[in-house]
């Protein structure tokens, strides 16, 4: 029998594929997923205009400079950082720090706080949950009627932000630190989509609503969409850095999960949670299997398995311990044809891949089923 007590020798992300949409810090967010042991597929969904060629930060910044406002807000410490840069490059960089100086200068957290300092400045007031919403409360509670108030944007929707100022009687002035264009080569993201469509991936994580937004928008290109919302509802986790970022998917209906603090670790210790939670497990022939989405875990061993018997195996696992046909089994199997063989050829890799031959019964002129343990039979015979 399977020893209960076992210790895995794998990361919990052994045996899953996630997919990686970010632009920015995606080596970061990749390493994270492979110390793991996950398996990472990379697409870039965006790329950012470089800060110093963007015209439009060019004339908000020269804006400030010749009609200061009343508020400005740094949201990004990145976004922030590269502002002041960019403002140097233009030569206009003391000339807006001297017009930071005499304003309400508000910072959404801590590293915005610390991008603020660094640059000689000292913010006025930092929300202790970082939530543009607690940010906004502040502002129509203080009045910002006759105000002139500058937002650092960074590519991101801030839903109702802007409207509510304008609508206090406000002047908004957006500060767009950097822009979202599409990536120059789509092949990446057409790859990253097609193994989602396939369920080649087990998650799929965003950290901007900009990508989120651009990845559905080529899903809709390519006629996808409707495949690709059914993955994310049914089979394709949606990880999403945070609520903002999930906007996109959430307006098309597609539930999403999210870590408590807005940060790339945490994002990857839910998918340690989550993944593992969502792999199908089951007592068969005196083993404890554990079927995740590229490899099966038998008795907490990692046992990569090729795509063909994964299909077989996924089959196999929706009634355990019933025999399922070849023919059902053929349909299962992608692109395999009419030719029953094809099974018989998948099935013995499959076996061989699990290094336990027996978990796999053949009934002879009927077809296959799992080797489901007597004890195990009540519990999974309606399934």
């Amino acid at each position: 029998m399977y020893d209960k007590q076992q210790q895995p020798e794998h990361g919990p992300l052994a045996g899953f594929t996630v997919g990686v949409t970010a632009a920015r810090r995606a080596d970061e967010l990749g390493a994270l997923l492979q110390r793991r042991g996950g398996a990472v597929l990379h697409a870039p969904a965006l790329r950012i205009v470089p800060l110093a060629d963007d015209s439009e930060l060019l004339a908000a910044t020269k804006e400030i400079i010749q009609r200061t406002p009343d508020v400005v807000i740094a949201t990004t410490a990145i976004g922030f950082r590269g502002w002041i840069e960019a403002a140097d490059g233009w030569g206009l960089g003391e000339d807006l720090l001297e017009r930071l100086r005499g304003v309400e200068l508000l910072a959404r957290g801590p590293k915005v706080k610390g991008a603020v300092r660094a640059a000689g400045l000292t913010e006025e007031w930092s929300p202790s949950s970082e939530s543009m919403a607690e940010v906004l409360d502040r502002l129509l509670e203080e009045g910002v009627e006759g105000r002139r108030v500058a937002i650092q944007l960074h590519g991101e929707p801030l839903p109702g932000f802007v409207e509510a100022l304008r609508a206090g009687g406000a002047e908004v002035l957006g500060v767009p630190v950097y822009r979202w264009l599409p990536p120059e080569d789509i092949g990446p993201v057409d790859r990253l989509l097609d193994a989602a469509v396939s369920r080649g991936l087990d998650a799929l994580t965003f950290t901007s609503a900009p990508a989120a937004a651009s990845l559905l928008s080529r899903a809709e290109e390519r006629g996808l969409l409707p495949e690709m919302l059914a993955a994310l509802n049914h089979d394709v986790l949606p990880a999403c850095v945070g609520p903002v970022t999930a906007l996109p998917l959430q307006a098309l209906g597609v539930d999403t999960v999210q870590p408590e603090r807005f940060r790339l670790g945490p994002l990857v210790q839910l998918l340690c949670q989550e993944l593992p939670g969502r792999a199908r497990s089951l007592p068969i022939a005196g083993h404890r299997v554990e079927i995740r989405g590229h490899a099966v875990l038998v008795d907490s061993a990692l046992r990569p398995v090729p795509p063909a018997g994964m299909s077989l195996l996924r089959a196999l696992s929706r009634r355990p311990g019933w025999v399922v046909s070849r023919a059902e089994l053929l349909r299962a199997l992608p692109g395999a044809g009419r030719d029953e063989h094809a099974v018989e050829t998948a099935m013995a890799r499959l076996r061989t891949a699990l290094g336990a031959p027996k978990l796999i019964q053949t009934v002879v002129k009927r077809g296959y089923r799992l080797a489901l343990d007597p004890a195990a039979d009540a519990k999974y015979a309606d399934v």
